[in-house]
């Protein structure tokens, strides 16, 4: 079956950096668009960055310049690197793979900022 599983998540300072992965079986991880969603308590959930299978990157404006997406299709795993990290990043983060046999979601991934 088909499974994603986040690592990565914790509890950091404002201004420091962490770095989630992704980790995919189950799907031809090459042919998949992959991408990074939040949600914070209270709100709905939101795209963060995605990849897609030609390396194409893009980014929700609040987290331009200091969140990297990439992935490595060797080992089907895609990163988030988060740096200069804010309160306002706090969110459970959700790792999200599409492609032409359906869409899935991993389990999520806690991420707070605060000091």
């Amino acid at each position: 079956q088909v499974q994603l599983v986040e690592s990565g998540g914790g509890l950091v300072q404002p201004g420091g950096s962490l770095r989630l992965s992704c980790a995919t079986s189950g799907i031809n991880f090459s042919l998949y668009r992959m991408g990074w969603y939040r949600q914070a308590p209270g709100k709905q959930r939101e795209l963060v960055a995605d990849i897609t299978i030609s390396v194409n990157t893009n980014y929700a404006d609040s987290v331009k310049g200091r969140f990297t997406i990439s992935r490595d299709n060797a080992k089907n795993t895609v990163y988030l690197q988060m740096n200069s990290l804010k309160p306002e990043d706090t969110a459970v983060y959700y790792c999200n793979s599409r492609g032409m046999r359906g869409e899935y979601w991993g389990q999520g991934t806690q991420v707070t900022v605060a000091s």
